[in-house]
């Protein structure tokens, strides 16, 4: 028998579905298929770079290794989303990515830019490297605070930018002693970590 659905149980029927939308659009963002001939560039300031770690054991290297082929690494120390915008142009001609992988925003919070020029600089870099016929994924940065958390910044650029994004994953390492090198670098370990997990994110994503 065939029972009449309530108002309320209509509109918990239909929230459920808008949020079984939401979290497709904001966490199953596909990647186009990377080949062995690729380049990758991994876009970033000092975690990026491999402040923490011997050169060896920044996360552009061992992601290189996992995948075998070039990583680039684009770090560098001190780095705001402004200084990413200014060397773009010549990162994109000098190694014709097919990925960039930006790791950025660190720095805008702790001299405390406000969010809305973060927000901005970040959608001019997205947009520039999808001109230049290049993908981009994101890795989520925490905001300083007493408990590590990903800023909400990250998720609302990629729902509204459908990009690919690396949640929870530098927030939960840098709230790990083994894995850090001090409050806001990692360690070698870390850095294995976080390549092993930008691996995976690939290749779920379809991009390896």
């Amino acid at each position: 028998m065939n029972l009449p659905l309530t108002p309320f149980v209509k509109i918990g029927l239909i929230l459920i579905f808008f949020i079984g939308l939401w979290s497709c659009s904001s966490q199953e963002t596909q990647l186009k298929p990377l080949y062995d001939n690729d380049t990758i560039v991994a876009l970033g300031d000092s975690l990026t770079f491999g402040t923490g770690a011997k050169p060896e054991y920044s996360y552009p290297t061992q992601l290189s290794q996992l995948i075998g082929w070039q990583v680039v690494n684009e770090g560098t120390p001190g780095d705001k989303t402004e200084d990413i915008l200014a060397r773009l142009d010549r990162v994109l001609k000098t190694h014709q990515p097919k990925l960039v992988i930006l790791c950025i925003g660190g720095n805008d919070f702790l001299r405390k830019v406000p969010k809305t020029i973060i927000r901005s600089n970040i959608e001019r870099i997205i947009d520039t490297v999808r001109q230049s016929n290049s993908q981009i994924m994101l890795i989520a940065v925490p905001e300083p605070g007493l408990f590590l958390s990903d800023s909400e910044l990250y998720l609302s650029l990629t729902d509204t930018h459908n990009v690919a994004l690396l949640e929870d994953v530098l927030s939960d390492y840098l709230s790990e002693d083994d894995l850090k090198a001090d409050a806001i670098h990692l360690n070698a370990q870390g850095y294995k970590q976080l390549a092993v997990d930008i691996f995976d994110f690939l290749k779920n994503r379809g991009a390896l």
